[in-house]
């Protein structure tokens, strides 16, 4: 019994001193931010392209079929977008909490 106490205590130590809480929120944000970008893309981008060429009606479903092959490069130009976007907002979000933390503190008071 005593051996589990000490496991468990060397547990919370573990997740205290490691930052664990702080990485799995940061996990479920980034997993959340990616489930809305997708979203951005399957539901308005890509079908907005679509509309603007007017030959097909969802930008993931471009197929091209050679000797019976089928290659369907649509999926892939969806998934890039939706990359670029994504690597675009953790770009902006990193930038912008590294301005908000490495802002000098309060400057030395004046003589």
């Amino acid at each position: 019994m005593n051996i589990i106490r000490e496991q468990f205590r060397g547990f919370i130590h573990f997740v205290r001193t490691q930052g664990v809480i702080g990485f799995a929120v940061g996990f479920i944000l980034g997993k959340a931010m990616s489930d809305l970008v997708n979203s951005l893309v399957v539901d308005i981008i890509n079908p907005t392209i679509g509309l603007i060429f007017g030959q097909f009606s969802d930008l993931a479903n471009l197929s091209v079929t050679i000797d019976g092959s089928v290659i369907k490069y649509g999926n892939f130009i969806s998934l890039a977008v939706n990359f670029l976007i994504l690597a675009l907002v953790v770009y902006f979000v990193i930038k912008k909490a590294a301005d908000l933390f490495d802002r000098p503190k309060d400057p030395p008071a004046a003589k």
